[in-house]
Order: structure tokens, then sequence, then C-alpha cells
């Protein structure tokens, strides 16, 4: 660790802090019927798509309708992913002639994506064809994450409104946000990474003569516009296997501390869109500062851990203030490394697919915990936000019993509707992660895809199952994929996303049917320190609880094993 690490650390946060305020003011004008936001061409460009779809601009749904509007649209998704990954083979912008996907990975990729998940049992550039790369995966892309964001602002509207019957319409909410916030900061985010060295192309594979005389494929594409709402979007899902481990995808120092800060600008953002619909910034601004305390948590400590030298090196005469380098790219520093890492498993983003195999046991502890908790480091585009206020539910239900009264968050009572609601959504979490992860482990059509042997072989499905359930798509690398994996992670993704979607969209619809009760001396304060610090604890405790006993079988383990000089 070095005060130029943490200088960076530093500054990296406090250019998160200056950009949340006025993306939050664009986020929520685009969630503002009233007063519609319009920019000449695009206006037109929105009014147009509403005409062919035949959706009126003015009308609302209620949660019912809204939900079942952003599932129709994700079954019509995913057909289409599965279909063109299935007819690759015949379609056009196939230079490398790969083949056709085989089934059960065309139906675990097309699940993957729909759910801003983004697992890869592939690698990109020797599965993918330009087209199902372009028409397929970075639609997907676009089309997640703005479904995750116009859910949040769904969710809001229920806290905003009173005694209302509708939270919005899915539709409007969609075309929107891709319209006005994804499309045009993706153009501009694009352009950059091409002048940094990201390629952008349509020609096939290039093959180069080594200096040692062999022959070497160097494989090409359209990287840069996927790589951008990849990353604005906290979708992962890489041009590459390596994804932005690639140098191709993540080619300077630059583009690093970019691409790491792309991926949490818009959970950010929305935090600041959150305090004012509901008329109160005060109250964004304590959500942020809860999420702010435990990606400096995260940050830290993996920056810590991993500067730090591996025991089992220390009769090599390695030096120990290189600290743990193996299988990470020291032009960006251990500094660089935790930012990234943190700021992908923290979120929904899983950018980095190969830097987590060479963590020690408990960096990569750390980042799998960041998963466990749900997203709420600022969490993915949209699903952040609605997590967080899942927890900020329950943070206040438990301060209500502490001073005897009725739970209340913004005005609204918190009653037994939206409890059972927000634990529905909580709890289904570990029961992917750790029910899955323990099939795993003693199924013996599963335990062969697990390339470890002991604890690391543990951590690397209990890493898989988390990944898919908190819909981030990262891995340990060393799990190759089989049907049993394709078909339950996929299950799992599934889960992750819409039990925690539509119960969220419930509590929406709950809350913005109720009047605000007015604030009165036995009122929990939901502005200030002393709630963000409650949710923070409740974060914890409840991941602590529920994880730690297979956090203890798996890194923890593994950790005391690397102490022995024992590795697996």
């Amino acid at each position: 660790m070095t005060l130029a690490g943490w200088a960076e650390i530093a500054l990296f946060f406090v250019l998160v802090i200056v950009v949340t305020r006025p993306l939050g003011g664009l986020l929520a004008r685009l969630a503002d019927n009233a007063r519609p936001l319009r920019v000449p061409g695009l206006g037109a460009i929105e009014r147009g798509l509403c005409r062919a779809a035949g959706v009126d601009p003015a009308a609302e749904q209620g949660w019912v309708g809204y939900a079942a509007a952003m599932l129709a649209f994700k079954l019509a998704c995913f057909v289409a992913v599965y279909a063109i990954l299935r007819l690759q083979a015949d379609l056009p912008l196939n230079p490398d002639r790969h083949g056709a996907v085989p089934p059960d990975l065309a139906y675990n990729t097309a699940i993957s994506f729909l759910t801003s998940t983004n697992w890869q049992f592939y690698g990109g550039e020797t599965t993918m064809s330009y087209f199902s790369q372009m028409v397929a995966l970075a639609v997907q892309n676009f089309a997640s994450a703005a479904a995750a964001i116009a859910v949040a602002l769904a969710v809001v509207r229920g806290f905003a409104r009173r005694r209302a019957a509708t939270i919005g319409n899915f539709w409007i909410d969609l075309v929107r946000v891709t319209l006005y916030g994804l499309l045009p900061v993706c153009i501009v985010y694009a352009l950059f990474l091409v002048s940094q060295g990201v390629p952008q192309t349509l020609h096939g594979a290039v093959t180069a003569t080594t200096l040692e005389g062999a022959r070497q494929t160097i494989a090409l594409g359209p990287v840069a516009s996927q790589e951008a709402i990849k990353l604005l979007g906290t979708n992962g899902g890489g041009f590459f296997n390596a994804n932005s481990a690639h140098p191709f995808e993540n080619p300077t120092a630059l583009t690093n501390i970019v691409e790491a800060f792309s991926i949490l600008v818009f959970g950010a953002g929305l935090t600041n869109a959150f305090g004012r619909m509901v008329g109160d910034e005060r109250q964004g601004w304590a959500v942020f500062a809860a999420m702010g305390v435990m990606f400096l948590i995260g940050v830290g400590a993996i920056y810590a851990i991993e500067s730090g030298a591996n025991p089992i090196l220390a009769g090599l005469h390695v030096a120990p203030g290189m600290g743990n380098m193996e299988g990470k790219e020291i032009r960006f520093g251990m500094a660089g490394t935790a930012i990234f890492s943190t700021a992908t498993t923290g979120t929904s983003c899983g950018a980095v697919d190969a830097m987590f195999e060479s963590f020690l046991p408990l960096g990569g502890m750390v980042a799998m915990a960041n998963m466990m908790l749900g997203e709420v480091i600022f969490g993915g585009a949209g699903s952040g936000l609605y997590g967080f206020l899942l927890f900020a539910i329950v943070a206040v239900f438990v301060a209500g019993l502490m001073v005897g009264r009725t739970p209340e968050y913004l005005g609204k009572k918190i009653e037994a509707r939206e409890v059972k609601m927000t634990m529905l959504a909580i709890l289904s979490l570990p029961l992917v992660m750790l029910g899955f992860t323990a099939l795993a482990v003693v199924l013996p059509v599963a335990r062969s895809a697990i390339s470890a042997a002991g604890p690391h072989g543990f951590s690397e499905a209990l890493y898989a199952y988390v990944s898919a359930a908190a819909n981030n798509g990262s891995a340990f690398a060393g799990l190759s994929g089989n049907g049993f994996w394709d078909i339950t992670m996929a299950i799992g993704m599934m889960i992750g996303r819409f039990f925690v979607m539509v119960p969220a969209l419930a509590i929406a619809g709950s809350l913005a049917a109720k009047t605000p009760a007015p604030a009165s001396g036995g009122t929990f304060p939901t502005s200030g320190a002393l709630f963000a610090g409650l949710v923070v604890g409740v974060v914890l405790i409840v991941g602590g609880l529920v994880f730690f006993p297979a956090l203890a079988l798996g890194p923890i383990a593994e950790h005391f094993a690397m102490l022995a000089g024992t590795t697996y």
C-alpha cells in the first residue's frame, strides 16, 4: 500500500461524488411525465417509436401492468437472442465463420444477457459472430440496463406519490432512458475508447508472426461500441473471454479508471434522482452515504489484502512489497485493481473475469461478499437503488420496533404487505446462492466442471452461483461449464432478477396508494448519518449471519491452508 494508491482511490471517489448530482437531475427529469425532457431530433424519434408501438405517452400503469409489460419485454428479448445465437452460422457479419451456439449455451447466454448478468460460459472471440455480438448481446446490454433503470424510477414513484393507482408506463420509461440517457453517453464513450486503442471494426481476425516464428491469430471486431454500454449499463459480458482484463477492452491506465468510474455513475446518479423525486435531496445523499461507506470498506479491504505477499511464494525470495501480482497487470497497480474489482462486484457488472482467480483467498472473499450483499454498493444501473431500498425498509422496520411505533419511510407506513414482499426479495438470493452451491458440490455431473479440489473448488462453485443470483457475471475463471451449470445458473439468474424486481414493483404500487403521515417526535429520521449507518449495519449483519458459514468453508479455509503452505 502506498500514499499514491490511497490518493488514487480518494480521487476516484471524489469524481463519483461530483457527477452524482448532475446525472441525478437528468434521471429525475426523465421520470417526470408532467415535464418530459425534450431534445431536438430525439423527441421526434420518441414520438415515432410510441406511435409505431401503439403506446400512449400519457397513459400510465399500475404495478401489475408495469410488471407484466416488463416481463413480456424480457420474454421477447429471450426469444430474439436465443434465435440469433442458434442461427448464427446462417446470419451475416460472421467473417470468422463461427458455427451455431449449442442449445444449452444459447439458453444460458440469452437468460444471462436479458437479466444483466452477462455470465459467459464461452469465449466471445471464439464463439460469437459480429452479428451476434452487436444485434443480440450489445442490444441486450442497452435493453436490460434501461429496463432496470425504468423499474427503479417506478419504485421511487411509489415512494413519492400519494393516493395514486399508477407508477408510470414501462414502455415510455424504457424508451426515454435509452434515448436520452444511455445512447448519447455511449456514443461519446465509444469514441473515447477508440481513441485509446480499443478496436472498432467489422474486419475479421488477423494473423501475425511472433518473434519466435509462430503464427498467432489476433481477434478483432466491433469492441468499443459493446464495451461502452457493457460498463455504463453495469452489464459485463465483454467482447473477449477475459473481459476488461483484455488489453483490447481496457488498454491504458486512463481507460481503467474511466471504465471503473462509468460502472458506478448511473447507480450513484439514481440516489440523487431518488432524493429529487421524493422532494428531499438529503434522502438521496443519505442513501449515497450508505453505499459509499460500503464501497470504501470493500476497496480498502481488497487494496490492503492484495498488497500483501502470497505466503506460498515467501521461500522464492519474491519482494513482498510488490504485493500479490500474480495474474494482475502492474500497469494499473494495486489501487487500480482494487477500484475496478470493487466496482464490478459491488454492482451487477461482471466486467473482469480472469482477475478474481488470481486474488488471495481473502481478497476473493471480499469480492464475493460484495455480491452476496445484493448489489447495494451503488449496485447495477437501477437494480442497485431498488435493492438498497429493500434493505432500507428492513432498517426502518427494525427502528420502528425499537421505538414502539409503526415503521415509516418517507412518511409512508411500512406494513405487513411491504415487509412480506421485502423478505421474499431478500431471502430469494441466499436460497439460490447457497442451495445450488450445495447441489453442485455433491452431484458428480456438477463436480466434474470444478477445476480445483478442497476449499478453492468450493469457492469456485459458491462464487459462480453468487455471481448468477446477484446478476453480476464475473467468475473465478476456473470453472468449465456443462449442461448442469448452464441450466441451474440460468435459473439462478432469473430468480435473482425477477424475484427482486416484481416484489419491488408490488411494494411501489402499495406505497403509491398511501397518504404520507406527518412527521412527529417518534418518527425515525431517514435523511442523515444515523439512517445511513443503520442500513449499513443491517446489510452487514444480515449478510454475515446468512453467508459466513459458506465463506468459512471456502475462502477462509483456503486462507488458513495457504498459511500452512498447502495449495489446491
